[in-house]
């Protein structure tokens, strides 16, 4: 047989860092989460009268301050008056000075979105005609640069530190009571709560300037410091912060009182008050993500959060667990192996975790995808795509462990006859000893003989381990789960960016809401707008199809459905078409109810060909109403 040399703690740890820095330095910025689904004036308008103010709609709720939203003129001076406010439901507005002249205006935004990542950008629209603009670099810097690669830095490091300290512990209790006495797993663990809350406290710290101005020098900014405890996402990480606390008290127990328990009601006792303490400590952990991340905001959130929780559970049971086994089976001593029992429980428990993974996974991928289109035309899909393409990756090389599980041959006995030599050998020494009297003392014959017991006991360990690394299952076991490590790494690296990067639902829903649409050269136009009036069902889309979408008579269908696709009826539909750059319109059309969400009319006289804007105005109730718009090109 081969001799194989198993790798050190040191060489693992070194090639987890390379392999997630690697990851790292290709990862892109967090992506924006809520997405700008629409703006008056709009992107690019030209409009003949100077507005009274800019408003911008979103596709959820933001938070913003007093410089959240300026507007520049062709100059660059700021034109805006007071702090911009909430007008309706996720629409916000600032107001501008008046007498503004011709030219080309340049509206910047820099606000966070509901499920805490920042959001920025600009657009530029035109009074009169457009013109030459000086404002340049005007694109706000928050969530990027080198802020923004620290951040994302903590937000790795915090996810695994997570599923270590939890996957440990949960190996240890549910599948290796022994394993509570094995050093490496305490160092593992310990290391995992240890990495939780420094990046905890490293997210918190930066936080601050993460949001405003990206810039190192405001890390340190008390001020700020002070704003992000007062926000939803500084709550949840101060929250965390207490619950490590608790999960330090847990790990105490585990590796002190615990360990050190014979097995018995008493150790029986404590282990139930453990496991219902660590399920507490671990769900709470994992609620402090799910109250401020995507499972917050959008579809459901009252059944996504809960879900969210079960998701990063699985996860950490499957993959903490697995980390757990990988250094048992490497670095446990050669008299406390890890039994065939214990990782036939822990496969028991990996094969629970992945049916829960996979049906919170689908919930979730239906949550924020809503389409098949999404998973091959957003980044978010496409990640999606990439995470289930691991996790079958896992599934497959589990099965391979599992085979090889039942071949290990259990050391148990092996590892009992072991200790049992050494406490033999101990004995001989303490005899020896106690028969040299002081003569032999004096000459040094005690101390050889404890020099000869000691080689002699590390040269049984060494045969010990021959024996143990000689079996087969045990070392195909090794290979199996080290590549299943391999491949965990990747996916905890593309499971964080699936947390950064924007909903693929709420993606195709900016591009329906924003740009230019053509219509085909035959056939009919097909527009998506969606809205939101504030109130109670107050958000949906609006769909409409114009046919043949030429200049002329035109037939119109209009169809209004909520976020979850049911049509629906509102109580107020109006249409208006203005073709600004002619200065036609606004031509009002008022469509037929035809069946429930289903409005219609036919003989929509369209003037001449050109960039139409479409504005349709929905009402949801007496006082809750919005009106959203799209540019077409018709004829």
């Amino acid at each position: 047989m081969t001799r194989t040399t198993a790798p050190r703690p040191r060489t693992l740890v070194l090639l987890f860092l390379a392999a997630l820095g690697a990851l790292l330095a290709g990862a892109a910025p967090a992506s924006a989460h809520a997405a700008l689904t629409g703006s008056d004036p709009a992107q690019g308008a030209v409009v003949q009268q100077p507005p009274a103010q800019v408003s911008l709609t979103f596709s959820e709720k933001v938070a913003m301050n007093g410089d959240s939203l300026r507007v520049l003129d062709p100059k660059g001076r700021a034109v805006q008056t007071g702090a911009p406010g909430n007008v309706r439901g996720t629409t916000y507005a600032v107001r501008l000075k008046g007498g503004l002249g011709k030219g080309t205006y340049t509206v910047t935004y820099e606000v966070v979105s509901a499920d805490s990542h920042p959001v920025a950008g600009a657009y530029t629209f035109s009074i009169g005609a457009p013109s030459r603009t000086v404002v340049s670099g005007t694109g706000p810097t928050v969530g990027g640069g080198v802020v923004g690669g620290l951040y994302q830095v903590g937000r790795y490091v915090s996810y695994a530190g997570y599923i270590v300290l939890v996957g440990g512990a949960a190996f240890v209790l549910l599948c290796w009571r022994r394993g509570a006495g094995v050093r490496a797993l305490q160092r593992l663990v310990v290391g995992g709560w240890l990495a939780l809350t420094a990046a905890t406290l490293w997210l918190l710290l930066l936080r601050g300037s993460y949001t405003t101005s990206g810039k190192v020098a405001d890390v340190f900014d008390l001020g700020l410091l002070g704003q992000v405890l007062e926000t939803k996402p500084g709550a949840a990480l101060v929250s965390r912060l207490l619950l490590l606390a608790a999960a330090a008290l847990f790990i105490a127990v585990l590796f002190g009182t615990y360990q050190r328990r014979e097995e018995g009601t008493e150790k029986r006792d404590l282990t139930f008050g453990l496991g219902a303490g660590g399920v507490v400590v671990a769900a709470g952990l994992a609620t402090s993500w799910a109250m401020s991340e995507h499972a917050s905001v959008g579809l459901q959130p009252g059944i996504a959060m809960p879900v969210d929780v079960v998701h990063l559970l699985a996860v950490a049971a499957w993959l903490g667990g697995l980390t757990a086994l990988l250094a048992a089976l490497y670095r446990a001593p050669a008299g406390t192996p890890v039994e065939a029992a214990a990782v036939r429980r822990f496969s028991r428990l990996a094969f629970g975790s992945v049916v829960a993974l996979v049906a919170t996974g689908v919930y979730q991928s239906w949550r924020q995808l809503g389409s098949w289109s999404a998973f091959t035309d957003t980044r978010y899909g496409q990640l999606l795509l990439a995470k289930i393409a691991l996790v079958a990756v896992m599934v497959g090389l589990a099965s391979v462990s599992r085979r090889w599980t039942g071949r290990l041959v259990d050391q148990g006995a092996e590892g009992k006859r072991a200790t049992g030599d050494a406490g033999a050998e101990k004995a001989s020494v303490s005899a020896a000893k106690a028969t040299a009297g002081p003569a032999a003392e004096g000459s040094g014959d005690s101390r050889r003989a404890a020099q000869l017991a000691r080689q002699r006991a590390a040269m049984d360990a060494a045969r010990r381990k021959r024996l143990r690394d000689g079996d087969v299952g045990r070392f195909g076991l090794r290979r199996s789960v080290l590549a299943e490590a391999a491949v965990a790494v990747v996916l905890l690296a593309v499971t964080t960016a699936l947390t950064q990067t924007e909903p693929g639902r709420t993606e195709q829903e900016a591009k329906a809401a924003t740009g230019t649409v053509t219509a085909p050269a035959n056939g009919s136009l097909s527009l998506s707008l969606p809205f939101d009036t504030g109130g109670a069902n107050g958000k949906g889309v609006v769909a409409l199809d114009i046919d043949p979408a030429h200049a002329g008579a035109n037939s119109l269908h209009v169809f209004v459905r909520k976020p979850g696709g049911q049509l629906f009826d509102v109580p107020e539909l109006r249409i208006a078409l203005t073709l600004e750059a002619k200065k036609i319109g606004p031509l009002s059309v008022t469509p037929e109810h035809i069946t429930t969400g289903h409005w219609s009319a036919d003989g929509v006289q369209i003037p001449m060909a050109g960039d139409w804007k479409i504005d349709v105005t929905v009402r949801t109730s007496d006082i809750d109403e919005v009106t959203v718009s799209k540019n077409a090109q018709i004829g």
